[in-house]
């Protein structure tokens, strides 16, 4: 091989060189944020299962495992299955450490918003949930829906990161007590 080529290669790579930071660096701004194993939907309860009862709190409980690789940052929750639309008062929200029966530390809520349209509670965190943490989300609901049966809400979260892919955990399932009426069964 000639002496031209080397130079040329050596002088290419010495270029690629210096540049391979500022690659690296556009790199880690655009990638991908995900969990190394999955958040786990533990419960969800009500504190009253009464049809049109007001400001009931609807607990969702998730376990953040040790191994999940990366802080969580945002829960959505989004009504699936029900008679009744339920709407809520997203600064009521509350967070904490344990479950609804033990509680422990409260956790930030940077924000907290309903979208009506969709029926999405978006509930953000600041700082974002540590792993080996399991946690309870309280939503207040303005009433408890109107008629009786079961409410299906699915439960969506969301790694902390630049890029973060979402990961669905599951179905949360409630059951409200009553008849057309407003009766009790």
């Amino acid at each position: 091989m000639s002496k031209k080529f080397w130079v040329f290669t050596i002088g290419l790579a010495s270029i690629f060189s210096s540049l391979s930071p500022v690659i690296l660096a556009a790199q880690n701004k655009a990638s991908i944020s995900y969990f190394s194993r999955s958040p786990r939907l533990i419960n969800v309860t009500t504190t009253y299962r009464g049809a049109r009862v007001n400001r009931p709190r609807y607990y969702y409980t998730i376990d953040l495992p040790v191994g999940v690789g990366t802080p969580l940052k945002k829960i959505t929750i989004n009504q699936r299955q029900g008679f009744d639309e339920i709407d809520y008062y997203p600064q009521d929200t509350i967070a904490f450490q344990g479950t609804p029966h033990h509680r422990e530390n409260s956790l930030n809520i940077e924000e907290t918003t309903w979208d009506k349209q969709t029926e999405t509670m978006t509930i953000i965190f600041d700082p974002p949930v540590s792993p080996g943490t399991r946690f309870t989300v309280g939503l207040r609901a303005k009433k408890n829906p109107a008629y009786g049966g079961i409410y299906l809400f699915g439960v969506t979260a969301f790694p902390a990161g630049n890029n973060p892919r979402e990961l669905y955990l599951g179905v949360g399932r409630l059951q409200f007590d009553g008849n057309d009426d407003g009766d009790f069964d």
